[in-house]
């Protein structure tokens, strides 16, 4: 299953690798922000004897130990940089927060992290140096960097490169683990399967199904009204062409910008809710074969739209619709907050949409994840292959259309729908995919009963209330 799951050989930043090494205790970033913050803060007292060894690492001048987590330290310095970051994320949202559940939030997140880490140092399977090599490898080479220069540009930041190393290993060992260990918590059964595809079937029943087809004439953001103007005027140029009597798809084969026009526009049978609600709203007046009478505006451009289908209460859940997307992943870390992340991501989608650079560039440069050798693309994915909330993101795409962008808990991502298809599932098929959605639906509630037995097993010792 398709789930965007981070892979540590090909996705981590040198930015959020640079942030991790910085710190005085090596730390790996939080999977689930939210989870993080809202798990309660432990404090753990043993007599001596049980106390685990904790390793020396080195502090600077006037920095101290926050917190012990097993082997390991938070720094009070970590503590204050995180809290001061959650409160600028805060200011900018407009939000009011206490700066003790500021600190609150910032110790647990760390705390969480460093459970994790030691926990998966001991446990973890063995990451051997031939796969380290290739990993820092592959951070220089997608941060565009010789390795002379990587080592160079650690040497500038005051970070040893054993240390650099040493995180990454960190890194790859929790992403496992915490793979490994949440997804075994998870049970499905036949019968759980059963009762999703009969709900699914149920919600399906009259629901409308529209086979629209279109001819796109692009709007890209920028443009002079006088810009605009002509390319209203070619859009209404081809509808006047097929109200004289030219057959729609061959007007969108010469005519059209959208990824459909070698099939005469056709976007295909898709449930209304599947759909963009300003095309379900247009051809709601419309029968079966005719077309809108005027051109329609959206975001993406004009749109000359025409109705092939209506079918009403005939959808079948074997038939489901694939989507070809691409993304550029952007992974919030020490060094770059969200915002920061999200108004990267707002200017790509400008410099695309003005045409001043491709998807394709911006994704290779980019994207922090395996994808982006790849130009960002994902490939053909079935309906529950990602997490819900890109997943509802993208279905809410027309072909074409670039998201907003859209946070999940791998990062920040930039969408883009390329094509759709229809498939029809086998019986098998059609249980896998059942049991893949499951498996996503179940996956936040066992990740947050994993971290709470996890801290109630850990030795956590706080040295310090930090004001």
């Amino acid at each position: 299953m398709r789930h965007l799951k981070p892979v540590a050989a090909t996705l981590l930043s040198l930015t959020a690798v640079l942030a991790g090494s910085a710190s005085s205790a090596q730390t790996t970033p939080a999977p689930t922000p939210a989870a993080a913050a809202s798990a309660p803060a432990a404090a753990a007292s043993a007599p001596a004897a049980n106390r685990p060894v904790v390793e020396q690492r080195q502090l600077k001048p006037g920095d101290y130990i926050a917190v012990i987590v097993n082997t390991d330290i938070v720094a009070a310095s970590e503590v204050i940089q995180r809290t001061e970051r959650a409160r600028e994320e805060a200011r900018q949202r407009g939000q009011t927060v206490t700066n003790e559940l500021l600190h609150k939030q910032a110790l647990d997140s760390l705390v969480d992290e460093r459970v994790v880490v030691t926990y998966a140092r001991e446990n973890g399977p063995r990451v051997d140096e031939p796969e380290l090599d290739r990993v820092v490898a592959n951070v220089a080479t997608q941060n565009k960097l010789t390795m002379p220069e990587l080592r160079q540009r650690l040497a500038a930041e005051g970070i040893d490169f054993k240390r650099f190393r040493e995180n990454l290993r960190d890194q790859m060992l929790s992403e496992r683990v915490r793979e490994r260990e949440v997804q075994g918590r998870i049970r499905i059964t036949d019968g759980d399967i059963d009762k999703y595809l009969e709900e699914r079937q149920a919600a399906l029943q009259g629901r409308a199904q529209l086979n629209i087809a279109q001819i796109l004439v692009p709007v890209p953001d920028g443009l002079s009204v006088a810009a605009v103007a002509e390319r209203k005027a070619r859009a209404e140029s081809a509808l006047a062409r097929i109200k004289a009597g030219e057959d729609f798809a061959k007007v969108a084969r010469e005519v059209s910008e959208d990824a459909n026009k070698d099939r005469g526009g056709e976007i295909g049978l898709r449930a209304a809710d599947k759909l963009p609600d300003v095309f379900v709203d247009a051809v709601k007046d419309l029968k079966d074969g005719e077309v809108r009478p005027q051109p329609l505006r959206s975001e993406a451009g004009f749109h000359v739209l025409k109705l092939i289908e209506r079918n009403s209460g005939k959808a079948s859940i074997n038939v489901v619709v694939q989507t070809h997307a691409r993304h550029i992943l952007l992974r919030p870390s020490e060094q770059l907050s969200p915002e920061q992340a999200t108004r990267r991501l707002v200017e790509f989608k400008r410099a695309i949409e003005s045409r001043r650079a491709t998807f394709e560039q911006l994704a290779r440069a980019n994207s922090e994840d395996g994808s982006a050798q790849e130009g960002g693309d994902l490939g053909w994915v079935s309906p529950g292959g990602f997490v819900p909330e890109f997943e509802q993101a993208m279905d809410a795409l027309p072909l074409n259309g670039i998201s907003d962008p859209v946070p999940s808990r791998f990062g920040i991502h930039l969408i883009q729908v390329l094509e759709r298809r229809d498939v029809v599932l086998d019986t098998k098929q059609l249980r896998e995919q059942a049991r893949s959605a499951l498996r996503e639906r179940k996956y936040e509630d066992a990740y947050n009963d994993w971290m709470k037995e996890m801290r109630a097993r850990a030795f956590i010792e706080t040295r310090e209330w930090l004001d």
